[in-house]
């Protein structure tokens, strides 16, 4: 699991791309799956982008601990 969120390899690079896209798609489509709120269908394309720019950096971090983490 390591290797996932620290290697800049192409085919973990692209799954975690993968999984960036699959988890800003559940949050969009929260609304559908819950009921409780009501997310306009001209905003949705925009808020997947700004998950999923989100999630980047947090990705991009969580490497760099686990690779501190394994240096001590």
């Amino acid at each position: 699991m390591n290797i996932l969120w620290s290697s800049n390899e192409t085919k973990y690079r692209l799954i975690r791309t993968i999984l960036q896209g699959i988890i800003s798609v559940i949050v969009i489509n929260l609304d559908l799956i819950m009921g409780y709120i009501i997310i306009p269908n001209e905003l949705r394309p925009i808020l997947t982008a700004l998950i999923m720019a989100i999630l980047s950096p947090i990705m991009s971090e969580l490497g760099k601990m686990l690779e501190e983490k394994e240096a001590d």
